[in-house]
């Protein structure tokens, strides 16, 4: 068989290109803002990870032209080499002391990040303990590490703790799970998970990409939330969200981190976190630190945009974070709905199977700080008429 007959058997894009309602690679023109330039057309931001707003900020994109200036465009060898500049040392110092650990670790994505934690700590004798619903680079890091990787429903504590009591107590386990969930925009029952960690001899390790900035005391994510930074032994996040750059980090006690730094193939084989990018990250983190006010604005603003779709009648569900889903059907009202929204002028992500369920599928908002009460409502009031206008042809179409 040819081993490219996948390829040319897949024709779910080109099937929905016809229908006009293909929703990815759309080309953004502007910055990433609030309210940017998309195809050649204003469109209100909500659709975006940049939770802080900080990819706009003037001392932040600054930061990364003199780091540019100074460092030229990229390290071209990994850290074990030649990549390390002391720009990476001051970042990693800074982050393991904002998040009250011994030590830092960065890779230069966040991907990367997972790949090279948990392929490095876990290992064939081992048991992964992996939320259902955890992010696709947490399956790819628990796969490369060879060990068994045990899958709990989300956020389902009695089954967890029932997986971990039929465990080789011989064996080592690590539960690992989101902090905030990328599509829900749900928080983990991080309370519940030391308390079985503790009974059943399990390290925890949180990827908290959606949690930095976001939640707990000045942004500090999830542990923080829920007052466990003590009892998580790994945090793993991302600067390409709240921090406005790319790539990735592991907090963590010392010793662990020695070890990843010389057991992670992702980290050792791989060249290192571009100078402009270090510089961008450590000015993002910086800012939080001096204005421990701004994750406070965003939860308002969202909590605001929660409000405003219960008023007008948007399907959604109640949470706290800036992740807001609109829940539908299936994939083809999905993108229906979506495409028509980014017309009308906002921009949200649509979110099929494998992701959801197959007739879960929901429109992804997310918020920034950065926006403003009048934006909100004119993106919400284009939302709200877009489904009002599908739900009368759907209830006229079923009379």
């Amino acid at each position: 068989m040819d081993l490219f007959k996948k390829c040319y058997d897949y024709t779910l894009v080109e099937e929905y290109k016809k229908k006009g309602i293909y929703p990815y690679f759309h080309a953004l023109e502007s910055r990433q803002d609030k309210v940017v330039q998309m195809e050649s057309k204003r469109r209100i931001m909500l659709g975006s990870n940049n939770y802080l707003g900080l990819t706009a900020c003037p001392e932040v994109v600054e930061a990364g032209i003199k780091a540019m200036e100074k460092y030229g465009t990229g390290c071209s060898g990994s850290r074990f080499l030649n990549g390390t500049l002391d720009l990476h040392l001051e970042l990693e110092k800074e982050l393991a002391s904002f998040l009250r650990k011994d030590d830092a670790c960065t890779w230069s994505t966040g991907f990367q990040s997972n790949l090279g934690i948990i392929s490095a700590i876990a290992g064939k004798n081992d048991i992964i303990f992996c939320d259902r619903e955890n992010h696709a680079s947490i399956y790819d890091g628990c796969r490369l590490s060879l060990a068994s990787m045990v899958r709990y429903h989300h956020n389902d504590m009695e089954e967890l703790e029932k997986l971990l009591q039929q465990a080789d107590e011989n064996a080592g386990k690590l539960i690992i799970t989101d902090g905030v969930f990328s599509m829900r925009g749900d928080i983990a029952n991080i309370p519940r998970i030391v308390e079985l960690a503790k009974a059943y001899g399990a390290r925890v390790m949180i990827d908290d990409a959606h949690g930095l900035g976001v939640i707990g005391e000045g942004g500090r994510g999830t542990a923080s939330y829920w007052g466990l930074e003590n009892e998580v032994d790994i945090y793993m996040g991302t600067f390409s969200k709240s921090l406005a750059s790319l790539g990735g980090y592991m907090v963590a006690s010392q010793k662990v981190i020695n070890y990843v730094k010389h057991h992670s193939r992702p980290f050792i084989f791989s060249a290192s976190l571009p100078p402009a990018n270090a510089a961008c990250a450590l000015a993002a983190l910086r800012h939080l630190e001096a204005n421990p006010g701004l994750p406070r604005k965003l939860a308002g603003l969202s909590d605001y945009a929660r409000r405003g779709m219960v008023a007008r009648n948007v399907p959604i569900s109640l949470g706290e974070t800036p992740i807001i889903p609109i829940y539908l059907s299936d994939a083809d009202t999905t993108l229906q709905v979506a495409k028509d929204i980014f017309d009308a002028g906002v921009y949200v992500n649509p979110v099929l199977p494998p992701a959801t369920g197959p007739n879960e599928c929901l429109l992804r908002t997310s918020y920034m700080a950065s926006l403003t009460e009048s934006l909100i409502d004119e993106a919400l009031d284009i939302i709200a008429s877009v489904l009002g206008d599908r739900f009368s042809k759907q209830a006229e179409a079923q009379a």
